[in-house]
């Protein structure tokens, strides 16, 4: 048989007393598309680090065709043909699409001028093949979902032999997916070996040949995709039977609550108009939608984030000034963005500071010092609640994994004792215990009184966590749904333009 193009042996990866990997093998075979699938934390980030020169391991071998390399650094891995697609996207956001798509290449050039038109036309012709963006547009004006396809279209810059995509459409859209799903077969059958990472069954038993899965750090089975099932895969990865995916939803005797908060009316003119509905107590509301039809801008705008000018928020019946997210979080209303790395939680600080960050006032004495032992004392509750799996309290947040860091990002704005919390893309890029995890914590939350809104663009998570549905179709409630009339098919037809649906309800 052929060398693998790539072969891992016994590589083990400590930070501090922490073992992230511990004696793990994988290998790649040419041309394949091969799934590395486990919970967050179970060591598959951290090993497609190592393959791309972000980490060193602390023992182990990787060999290329056979061959023993040490991958010293990412540009030491891209030296070699190794492409890592990051989930958390890590662009330059006042560079171009085009510059940050051959930064790798202009880096390593002499010449003391770029020529931007040659950058341009071949970045253009890249980017074609995924989407319509305009690569001369500067990264921090694009959404997320655009930004991920930047980040995969400067991976296909590079003259690849091993491309590794993380979570590569966590962010995407289906038609978006559909184009990405076309270009990993492309790049198969070119010969290009691909390490695909995702959550997401149906992708893999679609685009993948084979299946490892990862648990707590250590090497579980690697199968052929015609031999295993998704359950299989889920039980390998979990160490246990998931029976019950989404907990269980409101009763008919319960969803009658009185409202939380009401929107009347809300608007900024530009993005989002006439927006009006009700949550009510008990209940998680959905908001779904295509990305780009107004979600996201709708929950900025009640929040404070985005200017609006028009419509009435009230909380308990008593209408809010809200000019700035400062004022939400006084009236109780938080919001927790889809952007994790760049807005949910603060890598670098400790998960301490992250939980109280929101609440300070609390914890500062007369005197403006801050009170380190009640911060500790605030975050250890909160950490506890939510089952975050830690070495210490004052470990920098980039030290947990994914499912993990979302934890403190709720932490941190239970904090503040909310009143509703708006969540947008709750679990993207978690694997399915955490997720679950993360979908019982909601409901906890929703039947202890808190007001839940759920935006999410994954399916099955809006239909089987929400009570109702609110579907968004070019910044305006497009209808409700509700019961039975929750299906895929409905969420469609309304965000596409198709269908029609009862308007949302909401209280005089």
């Amino acid at each position: 048989m052929a060398e693998p193009v790539l072969t891992i042996h016994g590589v083990t990866k400590h930070f501090g007393a922490l073992k992230a990997l511990t004696e793990v093998d994988f290998t790649l075979e040419r041309g394949e598309v091969h799934a590395l699938c486990g919970e967050n934390g179970a060591g598959k980030s951290t090993l497609m680090n190592i393959i791309a020169g972000v980490l060193q391991p602390t023992e182990g071998q990787i060999r290329l065709d056979g061959k023993l390399v040490r991958i010293s650094s990412p540009a030491a891995a891209q030296s070699l043909g190794i492409g890592l697609v990051h989930q958390e996207i890590a662009l330059c956001p006042d560079a171009t699409v085009a510059e940050n798509m051959f930064m790798a290449a202009t880096n390593r050039r002499r010449a003391p001028f770029m020529n931007y038109r040659t950058l341009e036309r071949d970045a253009q012709a890249v980017m074609h093949r995924l989407a319509a963006i305009d690569v001369r547009r500067k990264v921090a004006d694009l959404p997320i979902s655009s930004q991920q396809l930047v980040e995969i279209a400067k991976a296909l810059t590079l003259d690849c032999r091993v491309l590794i995509l993380d979570e590569p459409t966590a962010a995407l859209t289906d038609t978006e997916a559909r184009q990405l799903f076309a270009i990993i077969r492309d790049l198969k059958q070119n010969g290009i070996s691909i390490i695909y990472i995702s959550h997401r069954m149906a992708e893999i038993f679609s685009l993948c040949d084979r299946v490892t899965v990862f648990r707590d750090g250590r090497y579980v089975c690697t199968d052929h995709i015609a031999d295993i099932t998704p359950d299989d895969v889920v039980r390998r990865m979990v160490g246990r039977e998931i029976t019950q995916l989404y907990p269980d939803k409101l009763g008919a005797d319960d969803a009658c609550g009185e409202a939380i908060l009401e929107i009347d009316n809300i608007g900024d003119g530009e993005r989002f108009h006439d927006v009006s509905f009700a949550l009510r107590k008990g209940e998680i509301l959905g908001i779904g939608g295509l990305i780009g039809s107004g979600r996201t801008e709708i929950a900025e705008g009640i929040c404070g984030l985005k200017s609006r000018t028009a419509g009435t928020v009230r909380l308990h019946g008593k209408a809010q000034s809200i000019r700035a997210y400062c004022d939400a979080v006084k009236a109780g209303i938080v919001y927790l963005s889809e952007d994790r790395k760049g807005s949910g939680v603060f890598l670098e600080m400790s998960i301490a500071k992250n939980i109280s960050v929101l609440d300070l006032t609390s914890l500062t004495n007369p005197i403006g010092l801050l009170n380190r032992r009640a911060e500790a004392a605030l975050a250890e509750n909160f950490a506890r609640r939510l089952a975050v799996r830690m070495g210490d309290i004052e470990a920098p947040v980039k030290s947990l994994s994914g499912g993990n860091q979302q934890k403190v990002a709720l932490a941190k704005q239970l904090a503040v004792k909310p009143k509703v919390i708006l969540m947008d893309e709750p679990t993207r890029g978690i694997d399915v215990g955490a997720k679950t995890e993360i979908h019982r914590l909601l409901r906890e939350l929703a039947r202890s009184g808190i007001g839940i809104i759920v935006i999410s663009s994954e399916m099955p998570e809006l239909l089987g966590l929400c009570d109702r549905v609110l579907v968004v179709r070019e910044g305006r409630i497009a209808g409700e749904l509700g019961g039975d009339e929750m299906t895929e098919e409905a969420v469609i037809r309304l965000a596409s333009g198709v269908g029609t649906a009862k308007a949302a309800s909401h209280a005089a």
